[in-house]
């Protein structure tokens, strides 16, 4: 009888665990409206506004629960937001993830800089190696929430970093602030070496 419990557990959990996942194929469906600013496979051609394909599928829906609650701030997002259900993040999450982003290439003269505060960070100011969070290359850590970078628009990711800076975007306070205690240490020269170091990584 113990055995027959533990199995309908093992099942329900496992029910559970497959209706949270987002489908790609409903999520393409649904990317209709995301096409207009992130690109029909997810490449943005605006740099203003991030490329979504590669993205974590947690990360994806992560943020869009973010704008919904109010802990990331931008009219248009938190419009569009507003009206998905959770399986609808967990869906576009799932499609984006599959689309192969575009290569970008870094401003040659900023590599030093932002290579060395990428790989090394700035220990006599305390400023942590981005690397250890999002990986040699890039691609971030999906168990540990921490998005790819590789790839990513230079100027959405200084915006990012210069937002988290002055506080307007909190939606890393599940990981104790992590950034904006690394951003609120970098001077406004380091943050632009390091988003173009991070638009050419691979």
């Amino acid at each position: 009888m113990l055995t027959f419990a533990i199995a309908i557990v093992a099942l329900s959990t496992s029910l559970e665990s497959r209706a949270q996942q987002g489908a790609a194929e409903a999520g393409q469906t649904k990317s209709v409206t995301c096409a207009a600013c992130h690109g029909a496979d997810g490449n943005s051609v605006t740099p203003i506004w991030p490329s979504l394909a590669g993205q974590h599928a947690t990360y994806t829906a992560r943020q869009l629960q973010a704008y919904k609650d109010g802990e990331r701030s931008d009219a248009g997002m938190q419009g569009f937001a507003a009206i998905l259900s959770e399986q609808d993040m967990q869906d576009l999450g799932a499609y984006f993830a599959t689309q192969a982003i575009a290569p970008k290439g870094a401003n040659p003269e900023a590599v030093e800089t932002g290579e060395r505060i990428y790989r090394g960070g700035i220990p006599e100011r305390n400023i942590a190696a981005c690397i250890a969070c999002h990986g040699p290359r890039g691609k971030g850590n999906p168990l540990a929430g921490y998005p790819r970078i590789s790839h990513q628009h230079a100027d959405y990711l200084a915006t990012t970093l210069r937002d988290y800076q002055s506080g307007a975007r909190r939606s890393d306070a599940r990981l104790n602030q992590m950034m904006r205690n690394v951003a609120e240490l970098l001077l406004d020269e380091e943050i632009d070496a390091l988003a173009s170091y991070m638009q050419g990584l691979n």
